[in-house]
């Protein structure tokens, strides 16, 4: 199955500066598989050590939030969009 993956500003540097890639994969686990090996050193900056998404990086399939679906199991269907966005945090 054939994604389209949004790159935030801050992960462009792994993508050479393109805020959107093609990704292969059933599973939102087997896009990012495909994502590192295209994109070295992206996944660690979206997975953490023990390979669950890291709590600070916001993942959509569609218009769907991973978290609340299958997480790293979510369906990729053919041509669905994939979001990685980063939390932002501040105050005042």
């Amino acid at each position: 199955m054939s994604v389209s993956v949004r790159i935030p500003t801050i992960l462009r540097a792994y993508t050479g500066g393109r805020a959107q890639v093609t990704a292969e994969g059933a599973t939102l686990a087997e896009v990012l598989t495909d994502l590192e090996k295209n994109h070295q050193g992206i996944s660690a900056r979206v997975l953490d050590d023990s390979g669950k998404l890291r709590r600070f990086v916001n993942v959509y399939v569609d218009d769907d939030d991973v978290r609340f679906a299958d997480g790293l199991r979510t369906p990729t269907p053919d041509g669905a969009n994939v979001s990685i966005i980063p939390a932002v945090a501040g105050g005042c």
